[in-house]
């Protein structure tokens, strides 16, 4: 990864099969912010425990990755937590399917403490439960699978379609103190939809993107950073009404003083153009 970005603030998510250990370093050199090692739908049943292997090995060897892990309902659940809960370097793991804080509570139960926990909300009852969910000891970020999530409830992938669980999450992840939830993955490779998609993803208020190839990851994290505009505009409201506030003139001053210092905050930690 180009840069180190904390967790919580992660932009770009990149997915990348456990069968294909080839690509492991490649990924980590990517702009990526994170990348997640996968073991659970880019993985059949019968590569399970070869995947399961190489991901340790790398991750063992030194490098620091998440983990995809698969659901509670299944046998490769306690095997994957198995390989996985003496490991260092273990940046954390996304639980998959997830339907109720308890398939939290058990995954935090069998990892070491403070093992960071993304929880992937793949399914209408998942996302009924989402409450819950967010407010789970382990829960450290929720991540929207809208694909499984598109089988299971029949909706299209149109941005109407899926406005409600998108804005759910959001709300939800906000109301638990969360940070903003990460949105399912671009389906197309077109340049033009990428950037649609992940103005969309920041239009909805999430502020994080899976990815599936390491060549869409840019369009996330320039989406997901302010831009050059923003941290110009925050620079100016910030002189003008002062850090401590002593420019404030109405109520509306807050507000707005609030947000120039979340997106010079941003722009600091995305080494996006901040001189001072």
């Amino acid at each position: 990864m180009a840069t180190s970005i904390a967790p919580e603030l992660a932009r770009s998510w990149l997915l990348v099969p456990g069968t294909a250990p080839e690509k492991f370093d490649a990924a980590a050199a990517s702009p990526a912010d994170a990348i997640v090692l996968d073991l659970e739908d880019a993985v059949p049943a019968a590569s399970k425990a070869d995947a399961r292997a190489a991901v340790a090995h790398w991750i063992s060897d030194g490098s620091s990755a998440w983990v995809r892990i698969n659901d509670t309902s299944t046998p490769h659940w306690a095997d994957d937590l198995a390989a996985l809960s003496a490991i260092p370097h273990l940046a954390g793991v996304m639980l998959a399917k997830t339907e109720s804080g308890q398939q939290v509570d058990a995954t935090a139960d069998a990892m070491p403490d403070g093992t960071r926990i993304l929880v992937l909300i793949e399914s209408a009852t998942g996302l009924e439960a989402a409450p819950e969910i967010a407010r789970a000891d382990g829960t450290f970020r929720l991540v929207f699978g809208s694909g499984d999530f598109r089988r299971d409830t029949g909706m299209s992938d149109s941005p109407l379609a899926l406005a409600y669980p998108r804005s759910r999450l959001v709300i939800t992840s906000r109301a638990a103190r969360l940070p903003g939830p990460v949105d399912g993955p671009s389906l197309s490779a077109d340049p033009a939809a990428l950037r649609q998609d992940a103005e969309h993803t920041r239009s909805m208020g999430m502020t994080g993107k899976l990815c599936m190839t390491p060549e869409r990851t840019p369009y996330v994290n320039t989406a997901l950073s302010p831009s050059a505009e923003d941290v110009a505009w925050a620079r100016r409201v910030i002189d003008e009404l002062g850090e401590d506030g002593h420019g404030v003139h109405d109520g509306s001053d807050l507000p707005t003083l609030a947000k120039a210092k979340k997106i010079t905050e941003l722009a600091r930690a995305f080494h996006v153009g901040v001189s001072r």
